[in-house]
């Protein structure tokens, strides 16, 4: 997080610096060592415009306590020995790295003003080995018995709180008797504090009986802010001289004219939707900055970004180093200092790299700061299909289980732009899920295609997309066009009117339209990519189930993916969700469709097969 704040500090041209404590017993983590890999990248010295070139104003300060929890870093549980030859691995100037006597304040002091000039003259980052001691346990259950009572004494005898007391009366700086005087009130103070901090009547909790939204009213701010600060974005060339900008003005923005699908090469697809999005908020708010793997110059893995480095100076469009919890952390602590920032995470599977930073930081900072903090940052994420096993997966429903994150999965266009623009004039965190197989598509839903000019999709908002009487059919993501083709089977085959609704986000969700609908037809399935079990589906299929009960005449049924590995792409139209299933599973779990002869099997039994087999 404290890397996000010195970039905000470096492209935002603030003054100060970073100072960022941590532990000793932290160096294994793979976060840290992202951040300081992130943070010495050479673009800073080498590409940036040279008004900003140089380094970040950070400092790493490691106290070097010399343990962790329990394990002891230097001589056990580590191999560098000395903490500060770490430096030496990450850039030619070695982060200026220094080892200082933690227990000598004057040493402290000295180090803190020669890294701060070093700073002051670009020349960051640092990093400070603090050597110090651990006295009492690392928790109050830490019986500290991993280490010998002579090693602590020896460590209090050079206690700076003694020996620097010693060192000032020895050099008359200060007399015996005002030690006591200024300890006596220390001890007055701390235990005032503590008295104050305790009293409800001056520090009142939340009192959850009497307000029990207490909490609920922090987990979002549910703000919107054009732009987060009031000045001009700095930007290359005038928008409308983009060359991206001048091809997708060429194109056709309906997928479908006269009852033809419009080629790929000329129709506007949904990466051009989130591409004009992102231009426009690039040249409104002079905050946003966005960043990831391979996004500047190749325009990232799946072309969002290409034609943006035409337009965007180095400091808001550059690439990183492979290190997604780091880019999502630093993305943690731009957003905390009152920057805009989107930044990518390649392929959905790599949110496990970014758990922690995602799941404990971006998630919890609002709530946690009792809504002090806004938290304007889009984490883009796609959804992959081809690249098997550990690049295809759909973990929407996992980043959907985390309280404080809003998640949106747009699968046309329209929605795509519109989702995007509300995400980016949000003050809240935004998972946003791209699908890679609808990256191409056209918009096939407004006869009137994609708006050229501004408009928001709101979130938390469903949307129908095809009416109908017989059943609704609620999808997530790339499932809507395996519903589309469920539904034209259905009714020429089997007289039977489908009434599909796009979810278009699954954080917040808007309930009133899919419960009208059961309401209407009696019956739902609900489909999406992501792995049945344990799926947010599953969570949306038992909601609908309590409000809707009444007006149901069969459960709601859930076709998820199959809870395999997914496998190569030879093979993937076993895993993913088909047209054909969704009908298999209609006739299965919720009424017998004349003359159907089921492929695959939705039965009870196999239903109990699986599950019995974990999969």
């Amino acid at each position: 997080m404290q890397l996000g704040a010195a970039l905000f500090k470096k492209i935002n041209k603030k003054n100060g610096i970073v100072v960022v404590n941590i532990g000793d017993g932290s160096m294994a983590c793979g976060p840290v060592w992202e951040a300081m890999c992130l943070a010495t990248m050479d673009q800073y010295k080498k590409l940036w415009d040279e008004e900003l070139r140089g380094g970040l104003p950070i400092i790493f300060n490691f106290m070097d306590n010399q343990y962790a929890m329990g394990g002891q870093t230097r001589g056990e549980t580590m191999g560098y020995d000395m903490l500060a030859r770490v430096g030496a691995g990450v850039n030619p100037e070695q982060m200026h790295a220094e080892r200082v006597d933690g227990y000598n304040p004057l040493a402290v002091i000295d180090a803190m003003k020669r890294k701060k000039y070093l700073l002051e003259q670009k020349q960051g980052p640092v990093l400070l080995d603090i050597v110090t001691y651990r006295l009492t346990g690392h928790s109050p259950s830490d019986s500290s018995s991993y280490r010998t009572k002579e090693e602590i004494e020896a460590w209090a005898a050079q206690d700076p709180i003694v020996t620097y007391k010693d060192e000032l009366i020895k050099a008359g700086v200060v007399t015996e008797e005002k030690i006591e005087e200024i300890q006596s009130y220390v001890k007055e103070l701390i235990t005032k504090i503590c008295a104050l901090a305790v009293d409800e009547n001056v520090s009142p909790r939340i009192n959850l009986v009497k307000d029990p939204d207490g909490i609920a009213r922090y987990m979002f701010s549910n703000q919107k802010i054009e732009k987060m600060e009031d000045r001009t974005p700095e930007v290359l060339i005038p928008k409308e001289e983009n060359p991206r900008v001048k091809q997708i003005k060429n194109k056709i923005r309906v997928g479908i004219v006269d009852g033809k699908p419009v080629p790929k090469a000329k129709v506007f697809n949904l990466r051009d939707a989130i591409f004009e999005a992102l231009l426009d908020k690039f040249y409104t708010d002079p905050t946003l900055i966005s960043y990831g793997e391979d996004l500047r110059d190749w325009g990232g893995a799946f072309a969002v970004y290409r034609g943006l480095t035409e337009s965007l100076p180095y400091h808001r469009l550059f690439n990183t180093c492979i290190s997604e919890g780091a880019i999502v952390g630093s993305a943690v602590g731009y957003g905390m200092c009152g920057g805009r920032v989107v930044v990518e995470i390649m392929y959905c599977d790599f949110i496990g790299r970014a758990g922690d930073e995602i799941f404990n930081q971006l998630a919890k900072w609002q709530a946690m700061s009792a809504g002090t903090l806004k938290m304007p940052v889009v984490v883009r994420v796609s959804v992959g299909s081809k690249y098997g096993a550990q690049h295809s997966q759909d973990w929407s429903s996992i980043v959907s289980h985390i309280p404080g994150l809003k998640v949106v999965f747009p699968a046309t266009p329209f929605d795509a732009k519109g989702l995007m623009n509300s995400a980016l004039s949000s003050t809240d965190p935004v998972i946003f899920f791209e699908s890679q197989r609808l990256y191409d598509i056209g918009e096939l839903f407004h006869k009137e295609g994609v708006p050229e000019g501004y408009y928001e999709v709101p979130i938390g908002e469903p949307d129908i997309k095809k009416e109908g009487n017989d059943i609704t059919i609620l999808t997530v993501g790339a499932t809507l066009y395996r519903a589309l083709d469920a539904a034209k089977i259905l009714e020429e085959k089997y007289d039977v009117s489908a009434e599909i609704i796009d979810a278009r986000s699954l954080v917040p969700f808007n309930y009133e339209k899919v419960i009208e609908s059961v309401k209407k037809t009696g019956r739902i399935v609900l489909a999406s990519d992501a792995c049945a079990r344990g799926s947010v589906l599953k969570d949306m299929a038992a909601t609908i189930a309590d409000l809707a009960f009444d007006y149901l005449d069969a459960p709601p049924v859930v076709v998820g993916s199959k809870n395999w590995i997914v496998p190569a792409y030879e093979f993937e139209n076993y895993f993913f969700p088909q047209a054909d299933w969704i009908i298999d599973a209609i006739h299965e779990r919720i009424m017998p469709l004349k003359g159907h002869v089921p492929k695959n099997n939705f039965t009870t039994n196999e239903i109990l097969r699986t599950n019995r087999l974990g999969i």
